[in-house]
């Protein structure tokens, strides 16, 4: 249709259903699009015909969410949108097996925890299959191997991935199912493990024992990325440090059960309060350990008595004390969570090594309570406890404040400790298009505000492992600093299993042979590479090198606002520091779902709503409708109205487009069950109503396609929608008779040319609507081109609609003539309305008030509103704003005599004046 010597449009028509509806719809052309390879990627070789989305693989955790349709139904719309336009679009679908999340699922639904002291026994059977949503208790579990542990994972997932995969199905999501890969299965594995030995062997990625995050629960380290601020109810312990005299020094703090970690005291440079104490020695109270008072810039003056301890740790401030003025570690918490068995050396007083001794082994919270009575005792606290809330970081996931344990972690680099690759990743955010712009502040916010490189070690069990073995010296003592690693070609490997090169299984974990690194990657850092692995970056063969130029980099990049800092970033880091260019070139984000009270919905709240529930309720198109509704980067209510409002939609275009198509059958003698050919020739619209309506679908379609060029897809469904409703409401009800070839009011019959200009723009009209509506009602639209089109294929591989057509059909008509008539239209049913009379009540003769410019143009479109109103005797136009001098309504009741609407200036048509005759009498029933 872009060829501008041949822009008609042919139609292969089939017979048409007797009664029309959208139920079934999903089942009937799901069927047809699996048999078909609808949505099939054909790699065309060449990187300009591609559109490659880096679908977001949800995490696999069994619980479906009415989330999970909302930006999912976004990038559907726009998948279709490119494809109709001629790209071959690869649309792959991942799922997020690994990790946490998992590992949480699987110990709640079988009853089991890892001990990795067990050997794998093949026999196994968890005690449960599925506890119906009840917590178990540790004690409650029963342990089992890593291997037996993971085989229930895979197993779970396999699952839960068929639940996610059948609401997709349902959901109408043109996803190519071949595609399909999972976050620890062997290819992204491959991928993951291969991404970080490059890392490892440029210097980018290392090891080092340094404080760092942990959670006490899940008892694995934390990125920052993962970092939750919450308030958390505590108190204020005002606590003395003394000076050689004996001279107290107060400090205030929450914590008072990290005072023997105690490294020294922090005060603000420019604190005057506290310059002359800088450099000098103070004693902690109970442990008597001498500690010196420093200046750091990070200090709050105006916060507690201006003065802090600095323990390592309490938290990342103390680590940026501790590690800018070179303090001492003196670490007292356990990974568990509990303070250490044995007293520090570095309490030397007999009576605080008895302190000590009394808080060994207990929980940070007993300890606490411990030392605040041991405090009061000795006389070291002023005052009593006062309440706070104060802030303190929580793992995403988890339920108690998080601890810094000092550990043997991998990093990865990320521009929080190199200034020249965080000016560098700034720059990529800036190459990035963010859909809506706005979101780009928290990207650069984000990585501005890094203060240490991303740690992705996890002391978990199922994910990707590190490919690394460590030599063991004749003590059986690992070598750090010199770790073993796989050739690539071997990868992916389990280093618990697999053995390197050199060595035997028998030398495992002995002296002089190797141990298996035990971590596994944080889940984010399989997820970053989520471009690589659809793209099938740096996989052996022609084929698979072909596959990765046509779709790599990417083009979009679809997720939800609240991962910027984790998925976003991280993916950006990666593509940078292996490809040297950014993943993608776009980047959509969806806002989150509302209940009806307009709180996120939550599983832990209550308020989920399940999506299948909707789209049995309502149909696929329906629950699609309302997503599409809602605006990128906003976030939007749960709304059934709206839904209601989407099957609506639907069905009137199924039964305006069966309408239309059974006009010209009729007139061909064709019966409505029979097939029929029509060829839509834009030279065939002649009549000035018909190109006003043409004029006004080629600026839809020019203003639906930039908006979906710009990714705004409501904004486009908006526009098209709304000349729909007008296309049905007022273009059809104004031609149906001149269609049909009849004058059933005016007795003017018209000219066969005529005739045929109302039928080839209803046929375009209905055409463009399909093909327009098709990327957001994808079941309904399939229906209806299988009516039209005929053994042509499916609408979602038809071209989208070019101006073209339907601006050569305008012949320079203004698109304010449709809505005139309309208006025109609008306003003689409403006198019969106010009469209280029958749409098919006559009017003898009428009077509109009408603008100067618009009475040229709408005088030819008079005989189309004269038969839609039925309107037998002459329509008289008058200058807008002239005063009213009669309102008769022959043979009406006298209450209703005179009711005429006020005319203003602005006002362009309003009926002025009519003369309602007799209703036609009904005609018998045959």
């Amino acid at each position: 249709m872009t060829d501008s010597e041949d822009i008609s449009i042919s139609a292969n028509l089939t017979p048409l259903p007797d009664r029309v509806g959208v139920d079934g719809l999903e089942d009937k052309w799901r069927a047809v699009w699996d048999e078909d390879g609808t949505y099939t990627f054909h790699n065309p070789g060449e990187r300009s015909a591609v559109y490659s989305i880096d679908t977001p693989p949800p995490t696999v955790s069994g619980h479906l969410h009415v989330g999970h349709v909302f930006s999912y139904t976004h990038t559907d719309i726009i998948a279709r949108y490119k494809r109709m336009n001629g790209f071959e679009v690869l649309y792959p679908m991942g799922w997020d097996d690994n990790g946490l999340p998992t590992e949480r699922r699987v110990q709640n639904y079988y009853g089991v925890r890892v001990d990795t002291s067990l050997p794998y026994d093949p026999d196994f059977k968890p005690p449960f299959e599925g506890t119906e949503g009840k917590k178990l208790q540790a004690k409650d579990q029963v342990p089992c191997s890593r291997r037996n542990f993971i085989e229930l994972c895979e197993k779970l997932t396999a699952q839960d991935e068929k639940l996610f995969e059948d609401l997709w199905r349902s959901l109408g999501l043109s996803i190519d199912w071949s595609q399909t890969y999972h976050t620890i299965g062997e290819h992204p594995r491959r991928v993951a493990q291969k991404a970080f030995l490059r890392n490892l062997a440029r210097g980018e990625a290392y090891q080092k024992d340094a404080p760092g995050l942990w959670d006490v629960t899940f008892q694995t380290a934390v990125a920052q990325a993962e970092l939750e601020s919450r308030e958390y109810p505590g108190f204020y312990h005002r606590i003395a440090f003394r000076f050689e005299d004996g001279t107290p020094i107060y400090i205030e703090t929450t914590r008072p059960e990290l005072l023997s970690a105690c490294v020294a005291l922090i005060a603000h440079p420019d604190d005057e309060r506290y310059k002359p104490y800088f450099g000098k020695m103070v004693t902690s109270p109970l442990y008597h350990v001498e500690v010196p008072i420093l200046a750091h810039p990070a200090a709050e003056m105006d916060k507690g008595a201006g003065i802090a301890m600095c323990c390592t740790f309490g938290d990342m401030t103390d680590v940026e004390w501790w590690r800018d003025l070179h303090l001492p570690t003196r670490s007292i918490i356990q990974r568990n969570g509990r303070i250490i068995m044995d007293t520090p050396d570095w309490i030397r007083d007999e009576q605080g090594r008895a302190y000590f001794e009394a808080i060994e082994g207990k929980t940070t919270f007993s300890a606490r309570k411990e030392v605040v009575e041991q405090l009061q005792a000795a006389g070291d606290m002023d005052g009593e406890p006062k309440p706070t809330m104060r802030m303190t970081n929580f793992y995403e996931k988890g339920d108690k404040p998080l601890e810094i344990v000092t550990s043997r972690q991998w990093y990865l680099e990320n521009g929080g400790t190199n200034k020249r690759l965080n000016a560098e990743l700034i720059e990529r955010g800036k190459e990035l298009n963010f859909y809506p712009d706005f979101m780009r502040v928290r990207y650069e916010n984000w990585v501005h505000g890094l203060n240490g490189d991303w740690l992705i070690s996890r002391q978990r069990f199922f994910g990707v492992p590190f490919p690394l073995w460590y030599a063991l010296d004749e003590n059986g003592e690992p070598d750090y600093a010199n770790p073993l690693t796989p050739s690539e070609d071997r990868l992916p490997i389990d280093p618990s299993i697999d053995v390197p090169e050199g060595y035997s299984e028998e030398q495992r974990n002995q002296p002089n042979g190797f141990m298996a690194e035990p971590d596994i990657m944080d889940t984010w850092a399989t997820s970053s590479l989520t471009p690589q692995i659809v793209t099938k970056w740096a996989e052996p063969g022609e084929e698979n090198e072909s596959f990765f130029k046509s779709t790599f980099p990417m083009d979009l990049r679809p997720q939800g606002q609240d991962i910027i800092r984790t998925w976003l970033f991280s993916t950006i880091d990666r593509a940078d520091l292996e490809n040297h260019c950014l993943p993608w070139a776009n980047a959509t984000l969806s806002g989150w779902i509302l209940d009806p009270d307009h709180k996120k919905m939550s599983k832990s709240k209550g308020n989920v709503v399940v999506p299948n529930e909707p789209i049995k309720k309502f149909g696929a198109d329906a629950v699609r409708y309302w997503a599409a509704s809602a605006r990128l980067g906003l976030d939007a209510t749960y709304d059934e109205g709206q839904m209601k409002i989407g099957r609506r939609l639907a069905i009137k275009l199924l039964n305006a487009t069966k309408f239309a198509l059974a006009i010209g059958r009729e007139d061909e003698q064709h019966h409505v069950g029979e097939a029929a050919t029509a060829t839509w020739n834009p030279q065939d619209v002649t009549e000035p109503l018909d190109r006003a309506a043409m004029a006004k679908m080629a600026k839809v379609v020019l203003d639906a396609t930039e908006s979906l060029e710009n990714y705004e897809h409501s904004k486009a469904l908006e526009t098209i929608e709304d000349f729909f409703w007008q296309f049905c409401d007022d273009y059809i009800e104004l031609v149906k008779n001149r269609a049909y070839g009849t004058a059933e009011s005016t007795g003017n019959t018209p000219s066969p040319q005529a005739v045929k200009s109302a039928r080839t723009t209803l046929g375009l009209g209905l055409d463009a609507f399909t093909r327009l509506l098709a990327p957001f009602l994808p079941y309904t639209t399939e229906e209806v081109w299988s009516w039209m089109h005929a053994g042509e294929g499916s609408v979602h591989r038809a071209p989208w609609p070019k101006p073209l057509p339907y601006a050569a059909a305008a012949f320079k008509a203004s698109p304010d003539l449709l809505a005139q008539a309309g208006h025109a239209l609008t306003a003689l049913r409403g006198i019969k309305s106010k009469a209280k009379v029958s749409m098919k009540t006559p009017i003898l003769s009428v009077m509109l008030n009408v603008s100067d410019e618009m009475r040229d143009a709408l005088t030819p479109a008079l005989g189309d509103i004269a038969e839609a109103a039925r309107v037998t005797g002459r329509i008289t136009l008058r200058k807008a704003g002239d005063l009213m001098e009669k309102y008769a309504r022959p043979k009406q009741p006298a209450e209703n005599a005179d009711a005429p609407a006020a005319t203003t200036e602005e006002e362009t048509i309003v009926v002025a004046d009519s003369e309602l005759g007799e209703p036609p009498a009904k005609k018998p029933k045959q």
